[in-house]
């Protein structure tokens, strides 16, 4: 007896997406594995101020959205909604495709029930500088678990794989990045809305965090007049150091929206601005910058062997504020470089960054977890409650 093949997908606040790039991967790998006859149940965080009904199905877009009642509130209210994703995936059949490993503890328990898991690993979380010790051990500690409870590892970048396979052999990693949308036309109006002209802007689109480098770019910008303005998109608060830093640093010239979640808006800012600035220094495959690639945007990077793998030759490189600055200034005055940076980010976006590619690159893992081959018959796969 054969049966659809089946998949679920834990780790992410939910779909549709409104919040960042695992939500995004999650709808559009749903979407095509649903159009392509899979059962895919998403799961859905639902904050509440009190849990009456802690798990509650609806079919959206041929898509089961398993909504999971949480009453806790920050970490707490994360960690108990993979708890209870996972306490409810152990009855389910299908492949559990868990995003991210910050809950990777109660992975076990999807193990010792002999469900079959496939991790995306994300970044190196722990190596953040802005956590504390408690929890960079904690995430250090869920790195290992994960990788060892899950049957097939993810990496989304050469170097993740590289670091994974000090925890795991390297038969266990497959590396499969993020994908971009190619852009190639979009509104002004959205630009204009925010007091831009279209072509006469730099933008950053990140948590605003110093890992990320937020401050630097926007040093970097205000140390000379420049006809031209900086866009930082991202949530401020003056209660936090960094963020009340940066607003003292910025100038007339940036111009600081918060955070903006309107998919179109944030698609328009990219596509007009005359270049994208980044300035992570760790993680993967960023989402933000291979959008910026599919988009055609010259890029403004920081230096280190996760950005040069992505943006290759579309991107100028930065190690401080002064070199940053000296990038800046090519960007405005080299109206031919911003061109040939734009064709290179492109390019790279077709040759690397498909979104078709990346979605069947999963559909294959996940059938390889299933064992068969794509287009085979599907053994039907009942949970064991050995």
């Amino acid at each position: 007896m054969t049966s659809k093949p089946s998949i679920l997908i834990l780790g992410t606040r939910g779909i549709p997406a409104a919040h960042g790039g695992f939500e995004t991967f999650a709808e559009k790998l749903a979407l095509f594995l649903a159009g392509r006859g899979w059962r895919v149940g998403v799961y859905c965080q639902d904050e509440v101020e009190r849990v009456e009904h802690r798990a509650r199905s609806e079919t959206w877009r041929g898509i089961e959205l398993i909504h999971i009642q949480v009453a806790s509130k920050g970490p707490r209210a994360t960690l108990e909604f993979d708890w209870q994703c996972v306490r409810d995936a152990v009855r389910r059949p299908g492949v559990c495709l868990v995003l991210g490993y910050n809950g990777a503890l109660f992975l076990t328990w999807l193990r010792l029930m002999r469900r079959k898991i496939m991790t995306n690993m994300d970044g190196i979380e722990w190596r953040r500088p802005k956590w504390g010790l408690a929890a960079r051990s904690w995430f250090w500690l869920n790195e290992w678990i994960g990788a060892w409870t899950s049957h097939r590892l993810v990496a989304d970048h050469p170097v993740i794989a590289d670091h994974l396979a000090t925890r795991r052999p390297r038969s266990a990693i497959v590396t499969i990045p993020y994908g971009g949308d190619p852009v190639t036309t979009a509104p002004e109006a959205p630009v204009r809305a925010l007091g831009l002209e279209p072509g006469k802007y730099l933008i950053s689109i990140a948590r605003i965090e110093p890992d990320n480098n937020i401050l630097p770019i926007v040093e970097a910008f205000c140390s000379k007049k420049r006809d031209m303005k900086l866009v930082v998109l991202g949530t401020l608060s003056d209660e936090i150091p960094y963020h009340a830093a940066i607003r003292k640093a910025a100038n007339g010239s940036v111009v600081l929206p918060g955070a903006i979640y309107d998919q179109a808006t944030v698609k328009a800012l990219r596509y007009h601005a005359r270049a994208y600035t980044h300035g992570h220094t760790v993680g993967g495959t960023n989402p933000s910058l291979v959008e910026a690639l599919a988009a055609g945007n010259m890029v403004i990077a920081h230096d280190n062997p996760y950005n040069r793998w992505t943006a290759g030759a579309a991107a100028l490189y930065f190690t401080d504020t002064g070199t940053c600055a000296g990038r800046i200034d090519r960007a405005i005055e080299d109206d031919a470089l911003v061109e040939s940076c734009g064709e290179a980010a492109r390019a790279r976006a077709r040759e690397a960054f498909r979104w078709e590619d990346v979605l069947l690159a999963y559909e294959n893992e996940a059938f390889r977890l299933l064992g068969v081959v794509a287009g085979e018959a599907v053994p039907v796969d009942h949970p064991s409650h050995a």
